[in-house]
């Protein structure tokens, strides 16, 4: 009789070690699945894979935008398009013809202040065939201004400008270097292994708007 109710004891205890980890298991399961979705505003409302899109601002067809994964945050307290494997962004004047281009590894464009933001290997060009690189730049639409606090590299005719901080307007036409740290002679930079642009002509030539 001892070893039937000592094993009966036994049981119940058992029994009762199992149920407690089945809860607490339980437990810990639903903690981690509430946590996750603790934010759903937080969460990718539209994702675009292979863009190649054009974007209009006041009704007239702007920029091109052109990237392998584009997310969209439209309900987050902070609305704003994720490119995480980065994007080429070209900008058209009023005839159509490309102004300016970026591209990136990275890029994030912030809805509510108009403000693009590109980090990495980040590249520019202009009309006047001018290249420009650097590894974080900023672009505001609604001020019309292109600038960066990192170190800009500047290819231009027969020279290169390398400083830190770095202002322009949109087109890339107008700008200033805030701490000029060298200029070189453009012969003595191509012996150094720096990356090269494709020309803005080739680009233009790939670029076909269609005119309403």
């Amino acid at each position: 009789m001892f070893r039937f109710c000592q094993f009966v004891r036994l049981h119940v205890v058992a029994s009762l070690l199992l149920m407690t980890m089945v809860v607490v298991g339980c437990g810990k399961d639903k903690k981690e699945v509430i946590e996750s979705f603790a934010d759903p505003k937080e969460m990718s409302t539209v994702y675009s894979r292979d863009v190649s899109t054009l974007i209009s601002d006041s009704g007239v067809t702007r920029y091109r935008v052109v990237a392998p994964d584009w997310y969209m945050y439209e309900n987050s307290s902070n609305p704003r398009w994720y490119f995480p494997k980065g994007i080429y962004l070209e900008q058209f004047d009023e005839d159509y013809n490309v102004a300016a281009f970026l591209e990136g590894d990275t890029a994030i464009f912030y809805k509510t202040k108009r403000l693009w933001e590109l980090r990495g290997d980040v590249k520019m060009a202009n009309t006047k065939d001018e290249r420009f690189f650097t590894e974080r730049l900023y672009w505001s639409q609604d001020a019309q201004r292109i600038y960066s606090d990192t170190v800009i590299h500047i290819e231009r005719g027969d020279r290169i400008i390398e400083g830190l901080g770095f202002e322009s307007n949109q087109n890339m036409t107008q700008y200033k270097i805030l701490k000029t740290t060298g200029v070189f002679p453009m012969e003595e930079m191509r012996k150094r292994d720096t990356t090269s642009l494709q020309p803005l002509d080739t680009l233009k030539q790939q670029t076909a708007i269609v005119k309403n």
